[in-house]
């Protein structure tokens, strides 16, 4: 089994600098132009199927990726690889126009994730671990899938909560940035054991390229 798994292109709210978890918020055109990069990059990827979150957002740009593929590789939803859920802190600002952090609650997931409280109507990192924890053990567990090439579309914190499932114990949950937008993490998972085959790949050809934002989204 090999499974590529995406974090989504870019979104308005990026530019806004706004929070950005389960609010449904589509791509921007940047965002569009990034996903159809990273799919003529990986044109010669012979996917068999297509597991992404919900939000269109990262739907769109399983499609994108996909492109004429589309039309045969099944794209299947699947609300555990959904971002995380900041309830209340959903639409406030992160940062100011200069980039500083005025979101104290935000400044602590970032520098300090595991601490992070769940907000009122939302989740925690360990809320998301565990439903993005029990998609991994589903899916590489799955002998009907053992021979496959996976696309996995997804969100930021839901990619790195997703890839603890790889990474050495002890690793930090960021692994030293959020994912870059269209970011590509290449795993490949043979007789029940993972590793990486690529990490954060970026396929930028785009001037300015705007991955790497440091917003979740």
């Amino acid at each position: 089994m090999v499974i590529y798994i995406i974090r989504h292109g870019v979104t308005e709210w990026n530019a806004l600098k706004k929070v950005q978890g389960i609010a449904d918020i589509p791509l921007a055109e940047e965002g569009i132009l990034l996903a159809r990069e990273t799919g003529r990059a990986l044109r010669d990827v012979p996917f068999d199927l297509c597991f992404t979150s919900p939000l269109s957002r990262a739907r769109r740009t399983a499609e994108l990726v996909l492109g004429e593929r589309c039309a045969s590789v099944p794209i299947m939803e699947d609300p555990r690889i959904r971002e995380i859920n900041f309830g209340v802190l959903e639409g406030t600002r992160f940062k100011d126009e200069k980039g500083n952090v005025v979101n104290e609650q935000m400044g602590i997931f970032f520098q300090d994730p595991e601490h992070f409280q769940r907000p009122e109507n939302g989740e925690n990192i360990q809320d998301i671990c565990a439903r993005t924890r029990e998609f991994w053990l589903e899916k590489t567990g799955d002998p009907a899938l053992q021979d496959k090439t996976i696309l996995v579309a997804s969100h930021g914190c839901a990619v790195r909560a997703l890839l603890r499932n790889v990474y050495p114990e002890g690793t930090p949950f960021w692994n030293g940035s959020v994912p870059p937008n269209c970011g590509v993490n290449i795993v490949e998972v043979k007789n029940g054991t993972a590793r990486f085959l690529a990490q954060d790949r970026v396929f930028c050809k785009l001037p300015p390229c705007s991955t790497g934002n440091g917003m979740i989204t």
